[in-house]
């Protein structure tokens, strides 16, 4: 099982993730949607394409952008579109 958790809280849990370039990408219906808020942020990743966010948000306190990914990504990528990975703070932990 891996879980992504920040502030206390399991943002995704699964043990169905990708593991790419060190970040382990969630499925969608992973995700503990009810912590994410959509975010206009997008950057371009030159083999993978356009990256969206996510800001979580936990008991009141935000953590801008922490979570990515792609909704059209190129033709290289297709085994991530539209799964959730995490950085800025957010701990991956793998183990039952």
């Amino acid at each position: 099982m891996v879980r992504a958790v920040w502030n206390g809280a399991v943002l995704a849990e699964s043990r169905d993730t990708v593991l790419v370039e060190g970040n382990h990408y969630f499925p969608p219906d992973a995700l503990n949607w009810d912590l994410f808020v959509p975010s206009d942020t997008t950057t371009a990743c030159p083999w993978k394409g356009t990256a969206r966010y996510w800001t979580v948000s936990v008991d009141g306190v935000e953590n801008s952008d922490a979570a990515w990914y792609y909704p059209e990504p190129t033709p290289e990528a297709e085994h991530v579109r539209d799964r959730v990975a995490f950085w800025r703070g957010v701990e991956v932990v793998t183990g039952e």
